[in-house]
C-alpha cells in the first residue's frame, strides 16, 4: 500500500578530504587590496619571501590574493614548481578547472615525479567524470611518492567510483573488483565496504552485505546509510527486532534521515503485525502507534490499526484508521472493503455499499469485495444480484473457498438444496477446513434426509473427528464429585437476543433454582437488543453470571469456562451460525450436553449427551448420534411467547368466505414433495388460498420459480400470495391473522413457526416421521393436547386439513380457545419444565461422580481405533450409543428453533431473521511494503 522504503545506492565521489586545505573553498577577504600594489607593503614584499607570503594566503582560503603573489612569482621564475602548484589550487578553487590543469601540467613537465602536481591533475581529471585517466595519475602519484595519503585516498575514492559505473553499465563483477582495489589502496576508506554491502545485497548474498556495512560502520560511525541498509537486510529476514535496533542508530546520528524513518515505520508496523497475531494485540497497536511517529502518514499503520481496533471490537476507532488508510492512500481497496464490513454489521447498508462499490471502482476484480456486495445484496432482498456478485467473485478466484460457502448459502435460501450442497462441497475441496462449509453442508443435509439413512450420520461423526483434531482437549477436571451439592450450569449461545433459540431458553433462566444451580452465561450475540438486555438482568438479578463472548477466541472461552468452574456446560446451537462448537472440543467442563439449536447429532465426540423427548427421538429410533441420548418425558422444550404478539384475531375465512392455508417456514424446508401436497389441499378446497411468507420472495426471480412450480401442480398463481421476510416482530406475529389453517413443512419439520401459529390461535397440521428432524411437530402437538393434529402420512395430512377446513365454525371456535389451551400445556410451564431439566442435570452429575463420562469413553475409542486403523476413519461403531439412560421426569415441551444458517463471514444475523449468514469477515494484516536499502 504505502511507499515502499528505499536502499541507499553506490557512493560515487561524494567524499571531500576536508584534512586538505587544497580541497576548500574560499572566498577572497572583499577589502584587501593587491599585495603587490604600490608603497610600503610592495617594498616589504620585495624584501621577504614572496612564495612563502602566497601559500599563508592561500592556506587562509585567500584565492584571489594568493593567486596574484604565485603569479608575481612566477613571472620572476617561471621553472618554480612550487609556484605553479599554488597557482593551480587557487584557479582550481575558483572553479577554473581548464587554467588550474595547465597550471598543473606545467608543475609535471617541469617536475614529472611530483606527487602533489600528480594528484591535483588527477582530481580535476575527477571533476570532469574521466574517472580512468584521474586514477592513472594517482597511481603516478604514490609511484612517485608511496607515502604521499592524499594520492591514496583520491585513488580509493576514483576506484570506487570506477566500480560504481561499471556495475551500473552491467559490469558488476569487475566493478566488485574496483571496490577491492579500493580497499586495498585505502583499508579505512568506508564507501568502499558500503557499495560492496550494496552489491551483494542486490546479489542477495545478506551474509557478506552484512558484513560490508558493518566495516563500513566501523571506519565511520556516523555512517547513517550503512545502519539504513543492515535494518533493511534484517527486516527482510524476518529479525524485526534488529531492523528496529539499527535504525535507531541511523537516526541517531541522522535525525532527519527521510528514509531511515520510513523504513522504520514499515518494521515497527510488521513487528505490530507479528506480536498481534501471537495474541498480544494492545503491543501490537503500540507498535503501529509508533510507526506513525516516524511516519505519520504511513497508510499501512492506519490500515493495519483498524484491523487492529476492528479485532477489539473498537469500530468507532476502526472507522477513523481505515478513513486515514484510504486518505493517505487513494488505492487501499482493503480499507474501503472493511470499512463496507463494519458499515454492514452496523445495519447501514447503503453506506456498506458505497464503501464495497469504491473498493471494486478500485479493483474491480477484488473477490472479497465482490463477494461482500452479494452478501449485502442478500441481506437487502436483491437475491438475483447477489448471485451475480458472488458469482463474478469466483471468476476473479476460482479458489476462493468462501465465495462458493456464501453461492450455496443462497441456493439454500432459494430453497435449491442441491446446488447448495454442491457449492458448500466445492469450498471443501477448495478449503478443507473451511467451518462453515462443512458445518452448512451438515445443515443443509437435514432438509431432504426422508429416511433414516446413515449417511447423514457419517457426515456429522466424520466432521467430528476432523474437528476434534484442531482443538486441544482437557482430560481432567478439579471440579468436587460431590453428587448433591450445587452445580453451576453454563448455557453458551449466540442467540440471546430476538431468535428463535430465545423463546426456549428463556425458561430456565428465569425458574432455575438459583440455591442449587448457579447459572454462567456465555452469550455470543452479536449484536444486542431489548431480550438480550432482559435476559443479562434477570441472570444478574438471580445471582447468576453473564459473559458476553462474542469475538473471543474459543480456546480462550474454554479457559474461561475452566476458570468459573462450569460443572455442566449446555450449548444451544449446533452447526448453526456463530456457534461454539470450538469451545465445546476442548471438554472445558466435566459434563457437555447439546440442546435446542440443532436437530440432529453434533458429531462431536467431546459432548455427552443430548437432550430431546420420546416423541422426536422414539426409544426405538434408528438414527445414530455422538451423544447419548437423555430423553425428558415431556416435551424437551418449553416455550415462552413474544410479549409483542398481539391478542388472537377471528377466522379469517368468517369474512373472507373462503380458507386460507399458510405456512411461514423457511424455504428449504417447503420441498417439492411439500409443495405437491399442499396443491393437493388448496385444489381440493374450492377458492380456497395459500399464503407463504419467507426471506427470499425478496426476488422476483424465486417468487416466479415457486409460483411456476405449484402451476405445475394444478395450483393457479393468482391463489397464492408470497410476503417477504417481516422485520419487526409484532407485524410478524399479526401476519397469523391472514390464515386459518398451518401447514408444517416435511420432512424437516417447523419448531418456533408452529409454537406461534398455535399461539396466534391458528391450528398447525404436521406429520411424523423417522428421525428427530421429522418429529418435532408431533411433539410439540402432542404437549398442547393436539395429537388429533398430527398425520402418519402424506394422505392423512392431507385429510386432516380437508377436516379443518370443512367446517368454519369449529375452526373458529378452536381458534379462540387454542392460545388458552397452549398456555395451560406443559409447553408453557416453565417452571415444571426448568425442575424436571434440573432432575436431568443432576443424574449426569452423579453418573460422572461415578466416574461415568460418555465423551470420555467415546475419545478413547476413537484413539484406539486410529491406533488400530490408521488408514481409516472411525469406524461405524465409534462414538454410536445405543444405551438408554435413566428416563426423566420433566414437564414442560417445546420445539427446535428455525435454523439459521452459518455462511456469509462477517455480517451479524439480523435481529428477526431465523436464517441470516455471515459474511466473509475483515482482510488479515496488510503485508507492509518491503523497505528498501537507503
Amino acid at each position: 500500500m504505502a511507499s515502499p522504503g528505499k536502499n541507499v545506492g553506490s557512493v560515487k565521489g561524494r567524499d571531500s578530504l576536508d584534512d586538505q586545505a587544497s580541497l576548500k573553498e574560499g572566498q577572497p577577504s572583499p577589502d584587501i587590496r593587491s599585495p603587490l600594489g604600490s608603497g610600503p607593503i610592495k617594498k616589504s614584499l620585495e624584501g621577504k619571501d614572496a612564495l612563502s607570503y602566497a601559500n599563508i594566503l592561500r592556506s587562509r582560503n585567500k584565492f584571489v590574493d594568493a593567486l596574484a603573489v604565485y603569479e608575481t612569482v612566477l613571472e620572476k621564475d617561471g621553472e618554480s614548481v612550487e609556484a605553479h602548484i599554488g597557482k593551480g589550487i587557487c584557479l582550481q578553487m575558483q572553479n577554473l578547472g581548464r587554467l588550474a590543469c595547465e597550471s598543473f601540467a606545467e608543475a609535471v613537465r617541469l617536475d614529472p615525479q611530483n606527487a602533489c602536481a600528480l594528484t591535483h591533475c588527477g582530481i580535476l581529471y575527477k571533476d570532469e567524470g574521466r574517472l580512468a585517466e584521474a586514477a592513472e595519475m594517482y597511481q603516478k602519484a604514490l609511484k612517485a611518492d608511496p607515502s604521499y595519503k592524499l594520492a591514496a585516498e583520491c585513488l580509493a575514492i576514483v576506484l570506487t567510483d570506477l566500480g560504481t559505473s561499471l556495475k551500473l553499465a552491467g559490469n558488476t563483477q569487475e566493478g566488485i573488483q574496483k571496490y577491492y582495489e579500493a580497499i586495498k589502496i585505502d583499508p579505512h576508506y568506508a564507501p568502499a565496504y558500503y557499495n560492496l554491502g550494496v552489491v551483494y545485497s542486490e546479489m542477495m548474498q545478506y551474509d557478506t552485505a552484512l558484513n560490508c556495512y558493518e566495516k563500513a560502520a566501523i571506519e565511520r560511525p556516523m555512517y547513517a546509510e550503512a545502519y539504513c541498509n543492515m535494518g533493511v537486510i534484517y527486516k527482510n529476514r524476518g529479525d524485526l527486532e534488529s531492523a528496529i535496533a539499527c535504525y535507531e542508530r541511523c537516526l541517531a546520528v541522522s535525525p532527519n534521515f527521510e528514509i531511515a524513518k520510513n523504513n522504520m515505520a514499515i518494521a515497527l508496523t510488521d513487528l505490530g503485525t507479528k506480536v498481534k497475531l501471537e495474541g498480544d494485540i494492545n503491543h501490537g497497536v503500540a507498535y503501529y502507534k509508533k510507526a506513525l511517529y516516524y511516519n505519520w502518514h504511513y497508510a499501512d499503520a492506519m490500515y493495519n490499526l483498524g484491523v487492529a481496533y476492528g479485532e477489539m471490537l473498537k469500530f468507532d476507532m476502526a472507522i477513523v484508521f481505515y478513513e486515514l488508510a484510504f486518505h493517505f492512500n487513494p488505492h487501499c481497496a482493503e480499507a474501503c472493503n472493511n470499512l463496507g464490513v463494519i458499515y454492514k454489521d452496523r445495519d447501514n447498508l447503503d453506506k456498506a455499499v458505497e464503501c464495497y462499490q469504491m473498493a471494486l471502482s478500485i479493483k474491480p476484480n477484488f473477490s472479497q469485495s465482490l463477494n461482500n456486495l452479494g452478501v449485502v445484496y442478500t441481506v437487502q432482498g436483491k437475491m438475483d444480484a447477489a448471485a451475480s456478485m458472488i458469482e463474478k467473485a469466483i471468476v476473479a478466484n476460482p479458489t476462493y473457498a468462501e465465495a462458493y460457502n456464501n453461492l450455496g448459502v443462497l441456493y439454500r435460501d432459494a430453497g435449491n438444496i442441491s446446488l447448495a450442497i454442491e457449492a458448500y462441497e466445492q469450498c471443501l475441496k477448495i478449503d478443507p477446513d473451511s467451518r462453515n462449509a462443512g458445518q452448512n453442508r451438515l445443515l443443509a443435509m437435514n432438509y431432504i434426509n426422508e429416511t433414516n439413512d446413515d449417511k447423514l450420520y457419517e457426515a456429522h461423526r466424520d466432521w467430528g473427528r476432523r474437528f476434534m483434531r484442531l482443538f486441544p482437549q482437557y482430560t481432567s477436571w478439579d471440579n468436587i464429585k460431590d453428587p448433591e451439592r450445587p452445580l453451576v450450569i453454563g448455557y453458551v449461545s449466540p442467540d440471546y437476543f430476538t431468535h428463535s433459540v430465545s423463546y426456549f431458553i428463556e425458561a430456565p433462566l428465569i425458574y432455575h433454582d438459583h440455591v442449587n444451580y448457579k447459572v454462567v452465561v456465555y452469550s455470543a450475540v452479536v449484536k444486542a437488543d431489548a431480550k438480550t438486555n432482559r435476559f443479562r438482568d434477570k441472570v444478574l438479578k438471580h445471582g447468576g453470571t453473564w459473559r458476553d463472548v462474542y469475538g473471543i477466541d474459543e480456546k480462550k472461552v474454554a479457559s474461561m469456562v475452566r476458570e468459573d468452574k462450569i460443572d455442566i456446560l449446555v450449548e444451544l446451537t449446533g452447526h448453526t451460525a456463530n456457534n461454539k462448537l470450538g469451545m465445546m472440543a476442548c471438554r472445558p467442563a466435566p459434563v457437555q450436553v447439546t440442546w435446542i439449536g440443532y436437530p440432529n447429532t453434533t458429531g462431536l465426540p467431546a459432548i455427552d449427551y443430548r437432550i430431546t423427548d420420546a416423541l422426536a427421538d422414539s426409544p426405538d429410533t434408528k438414527q445414530k448420534h455422538v451423544e447419548e441420548l437423555v430423553r425428558l418425558p415431556g416435551c424437551f422444550l418449553c416455550y415462552t411467547p413474544s410479549p409483542e404478539a398481539g391478542p388472537v384475531s377471528p377466522t379469517p375465512a368468517q369474512s373472507n368466505g373462503f380458507i386460507t392455508f399458510g405456512s411461514f417456514n423457511n424455504l428449504a424446508k417447503i420441498t417439492p414433495r411439500v409443495l405437491q401436497v399442499w396443491a393437493r389441499i388448496l385444489c381440493a378446497v374450492p377458492n380456497s388460498r395459500l399464503i407463504v411468507k419467507c426471506k427470499p420472495f425478496c426476488s422476483d426471480s424465486v417468487r416466479l420459480q415457486f409460483l411456476s412450480t405449484l402451476e405445475k401442480l394444478g395450483l393457479e398463481s393468482l391463489r397464492v400470495d408470497l410476503l417477504p421476510l417481516i422485520l419487526l416482530n409484532r407485524d410478524h406475529m399479526q401476519a397469523y391473522s391472514l390464515m386459518d389453517i398451518s401447514l408444517d413443512t416435511f420432512p424437516y419439520a417447523g419448531t418456533t413457526t408452529t409454537c406461534e401459529s398455535l399461539y396466534m390461535g391458528v391450528p398447525c397440521i404436521s406429520m411424523g416421521g423417522h428421525v428427530h428432524a421429522h418429529n418435532v411437530g408431533v411433539s410439540l402437538l402432542n404437549t398442547v393436547g393436539l395429537s388429533n393434529l398430527v398425520a402418519k402420512n402424506e394422505d392423512e395430512y392431507v385429510q386432516l386439513a380437508l377436516q379443518l377446513a370443512s367446517d368454519i365454525t369449529a375452526l373458529s371456535s378452536l381458534r379462540m380457545r387454542l392460545r388458552d389451551l397452549m398456555l395451560k400445556s406443559p409447553l408453557c410451564d416453565g417452571s415444571k419444565f426448568t425442575k424436571g431439566l434440573e432432575t436431568a442435570y443432576r443424574d449426569m452429575w452423579h453418573r460422572y461422580c461415578k466416574g461415568d463420562v460418555p465423551s470420555l469413553r467415546c475419545i478413547e475409542m476413537m484413539q484406539q481405533q486410529q491406533q488400530l486403523h490408521s488408514q481409516q476413519a472411525f469406524s461405524e461403531e465409534i462414538a454410536v450409543r445405543f444405551m438408554e439412560p435413566t428416563k426423566i421426569k420433566i414437564s414442560g415441551d417445546d420445539s427446535l428453533a428455525p435454523i439459521k444458517i452459518n455462511g456469509f463471514n462477517l455480517g451479524p444475523p439480523s435481529s428477526f431473521s431465523t436464517s441470516e449468514g455471515e459474511e466473509n469477515g475483515l482482510l488479515p494484516n496488510q503485508t507492509s511494503n518491503s523497505a528498501e536499502l537507503s
